[in-house]
């Protein structure tokens, strides 16, 4: 996962992420089939229709064809044909989702990349069989059961495939470490892994605490649970709650994380469809954060569970919503299931936050521009014009608009000062990973020697870890000059604490973990220094 691909966001990325977090629905679980075991369900004259065209171009077309893939370009048209998150999933993509949404998958257990046609090591999963075994970060994979994977070209879903598996069965892999001349090999036993959604928990100051949701998986609001109960043994009293391109996810996960915020039978969220009654869900008893101060952290990134989050957080007058609009995906997906282990995602209805407002954007005048429609503000002011007809009060009797996302209450629009031409080379190249791992991977084990910990290290910045960071620095400045055909002394000016600080996130990440990458960052982020000053105004 490279984070340092995500900092300077594209929309078409965004697109994608988006597109990738529209699985809201839960699974219904039935097979639609004809008596002759294909994936349709054919009842009326126009149904037949289908059938009956595809059954002519098989039997009469002048060359061979794929039917396979003839009926699933016929099921893609009809999805494409209703809205944008109404989706048709091949069964390799249908099981790559599941796993998403089930928040575990069956492997070795690592966070890997392939640089330099060398599969790398980024960290071993908490847990897992390779951190067992004792493979750590900077560990080269040159061999997996016998065979030569290094210094020839290879793509992450070949490398993925060689290494998930079922549990309980072995892979052997070729690990070469820095400082040993030669390879060594490790069996590995394939276990449960799993994928977690809280990407960082810790106390932003002594009594703020911060957890970062990357998504809405089955095991989330575990992880939230265990992540508050921790802050608050540690002294929390307030809490950001970052999420921030978080795309969305099961509605059960975004309907019991908002629980923990909200007292006994406050409305979350109801939905609402053509063939679907109205079902409200509400807040139990019992939550771990019904008191105490709360930012909620949102963006353009931020879609479906996301806003059934911030949207009842709002309407309650519970805390307050910092950041941009949000993505406005409004729509009830159910996941359902045919014979030959795809599915779709159909939508059946519409989700509305307590005070009535649909967050559903049009769509009406096509995908492309359902996407880029919700990339256009981010660098500028945002105002939400909206009509009386879409004007709604929370409980405390402020104005709030539907009809397009969540609005915070603070907006932020994002700073575009720093880009330049240079900026741009660096972000589509991936330059600064390929730095911060290089760095990290030359430096890991004297930098760990020094500094146990991210905390040692970030608290030291200005007194022990000042060479370190002069000399990341100097580093940094002299790998760009030689790999970029745009750098300029100009440009540099420009983006150069952008860059710079992404480079430390980066290696910090690699010697200490997915969490220091926020504990850098997060230092100078304007959104989390506005949360920190309307927290410490509300208490």
């Amino acid at each position: 996962m490279k984070k340092s691909g995500v900092w300077i966001i594209l929309p078409l990325l965004m697109a994608i992420s988006i597109i990738l977090g529209v699985f809201l629905g839960q699974a219904i679980g039935g097979q639609l089939q004809t008596e002759e075991g294909k994936v349709f369900g054919f009842k009326t004259q126009d149904d037949h229709k289908i059938q009956r065209l595809l059954s002519l171009i098989r039997d009469n077309y002048v060359d061979t064809i794929d039917t396979d893939a003839l009926t699933d370009q016929a099921i893609e048209s009809l999805m494409a044909g209703l809205d944008p998150h109404s989706a048709y999933w091949p069964p390799i993509d249908n099981a790559a989702m599941e796993e998403e949404m089930d928040g575990s998958f069956q492997g070795i257990g690592i966070q890997f990349d392939v640089v330099s046609d060398t599969i790398v090591v980024v960290a071993p999963i908490p847990g897992g069989p390779s951190e067992r075994m004792g493979i750590r970060a900077g560990d080269r994979i040159v061999e997996i059961e016998n065979e030569n994977v290094a210094g020839i070209s290879i793509d992450r879903d070949k490398v993925v495939k060689s290494l998930r598996g079922k549990k309980g069965t072995k892979v052997k892999v070729g690990i070469l470490r820095r400082g040993l001349t030669k390879p060594f090999e490790v069996t590995l036993v394939r276990d449960d892994i799993p994928l977690y959604t809280v990407d960082a928990s810790y106390l932003i100051t002594p009594t703020t605490g911060y957890i970062r949701l990357s998504r809405f998986a089955e095991t989330s609001h575990k992880e939230v649970q265990m992540a508050l109960d921790s802050l608050k043994k540690t002294g929390m009293s307030n809490l950001i709650f970052d999420l921030r391109g978080n795309p969305g996810g099961v509605l059960d996960g975004a309907v019991e994380i908002a629980d923990e915020f909200l007292p006994n039978r406050q409305m979350i969220v109801y939905t609402e469809g053509r063939m679907r009654r109205r079902e409200v869900y509400r807040a139990t008893q019992g939550g771990s954060f019904e008191r105490g101060d709360l930012a909620i952290l949102i963006d353009e990134g931020s879609a479906s569970a996301s806003e059934i989050v911030a949207g009842a957080i709002q309407d309650h007058d519970r805390g307050v919503i910092i950041g941009r609009r949000s993505f406005g995906k409004g729509l009830v997906q159910e996941h359902i299931s045919l014979n030959d282990a795809s599915a779709i995602t159909l939508t059946v209805a519409r989700y509305y936050t307590p005070s009535g407002r649909s967050i559903q954007r049009s769509y009406h005048e096509g995908a492309e521009a359902y996407y880029q429609e919700a990339m256009a503000h981010i660098g500028i002011l945002d105002t939400l014009k909206g009509s009386d007809s879409l004007k709604f009060k929370t409980d405390n009797g402020r104005s709030v608009y539907g009809g397009g996302g969540i609005y915070p209450d603070v907006y932020m629009p994002m700073d575009t000062s720093f880009f330049s031409d240079m900026l741009l080379e660096v972000s589509a190249r991936g330059l600064v990973f390929d730095f911060g791992f290089a760095f990290a991977d030359t430096y890991r084990e004297a930098m760990l020697e020094e500094f146990p910990n991210a905390d040692d290290f970030l608290s030291g910045r200005v007194g022990q870890a000042g060479p370190w960071i002069t000399k990341l620095q100097n580093e940094l400045k002299s790998y760009l000059s030689n790999n970029l055909s745009s750098f300029s002394g100009k440009d540099w000016e420009k983006s150069a604490s952008q860059i710079r600080l992404r480079a430390l996130a980066t290696v910090a990440r690699n010697v200490w973990g997915d969490q220091a990458w926020y504990k850098v960052t997060n230092q100078e982020d304007p959104i989390i220094r506005r949360a920190l000053q309307e927290l410490k105004a509300a208490s």
